[in-house]
């Protein structure tokens, strides 16, 4: 086996867990695909694996060399699909990463739209809430809410997503309905911090146009989306997150808008990629496609 098919093995080997698995997806026997593992960590002088009878991980050496293969089975692939591709027929593996709600919410109920359209594109698609470094981990295409902090990536704003400010129907009969945004400062709101940092976000709504900021104060904190609502509906505070995240909740009237009156500055959403991947054409059909869903979600860019 060259270096190159030992290089993919080893990649599917870590991301499938299995040298069976592994090796079925590659159409070849277990023996072969074991073999070419030996050879190479003969080669390099190191494990890369560790076995054990019920799954295989990659050791210390293995995961920076596992992330290390994929950027290099990345630039390959781009390196290909530079010649032989065209934006009319678009081919190859994407991998995209994506914040969780976002991806069960707004971009998974139309994926099939997009396989319809391009379906000779493989997606191999992530979602949570931690940050992936897109060029450490040879991931294509990042979609995350905030400001773009990553100077490194080409970001384009994909929406402005409008906010809402809820709580509770318990939450609001204890602790009575905030008529202003001056009466924040006597509640109690759910905190929320992202994965790689302790601080946490303010409320923000638009008075005599400008942005005010309020921090409340805080009993609980949770760095997940879905915690976030769930407290909330418990009775733990007032949050304020985007209004498509919540509208069957307040639907439902398990929770209720406070301050309708007073706008937010919104979320911006954005599609964020490495520099060199920008002209590979999977990527950007992807992302003019999910631009064109978001438009369709929440409107134009202001």
């Amino acid at each position: 086996m060259d270096r190159f098919d030992a290089l993919q093995l080893f990649v599917r080997i870590v991301e499938q867990g299995s040298f069976t698995r592994a090796a079925m997806s590659l159409d070849m026997p277990r023996a072969t695909a074991t073999l070419a593992i030996k050879e190479l960590e003969a080669r390099l002088g190191t494990r890369l694996l560790e076995r054990t009878t019920r799954s295989v991980r990659p050791t210390l050496d293995g995961e920076a060399f596992y992330l290390r293969c994929q950027y290099l089975l990345s630039e390959l692939d781009e390196a290909e699909a530079s010649l032989r591709q065209s934006l009319d027929d678009p081919a190859g593996t994407l991998r995209v990463d994506v914040h969780g709600t976002h991806g069960s919410r707004i971009v998974m109920p139309r994926i099939g739209e997009f396989h319809a359209r391009y379906p000779r594109i493989t997606l191999k698609l992530s979602a949570g809430d931690r940050l992936v470094d897109p060029v450490r981990e040879g991931v294509d295409c990042v979609i995350r809410a905030g400001e773009p902090r990553d100077s490194s990536l080409v970001a384009r704003r994909l929406a402005v997503m409008p906010e809402v400010i809820c709580a509770s129907p318990d939450y609001l009969a204890r602790m009575g309905q905030p008529a202003t945004p001056a009466d924040l400062g006597s509640h109690v709101a759910v905190g929320f911090f992202a994965s790689d940092s302790d601080a946490g976000y303010p409320f923000e709504l638009v008075v005599d146009g400008e942005v005010k900021t309020w921090r409340l104060a805080q009993w609980l904190t949770v760095n997940d989306a879905e915690n976030y609502v769930s407290a909330a509906r418990s009775g733990a505070g007032l949050i304020q997150l985007p209004r498509y995240h919540v509208e069957d909740e307040l639907v439902r009237g398990e929770l209720v808008e406070v301050l309708a009156t007073w706008d937010s500055p919104g979320v911006p959403v954005s599609a964020m990629y490495p520099q060199h991947r920008q002209l590979a054409p999977r990527v950007r059909v992807f992302i003019d496609w999910v631009a064109a869903v978001y438009r369709e979600r929440f409107g134009e860019l202001p």
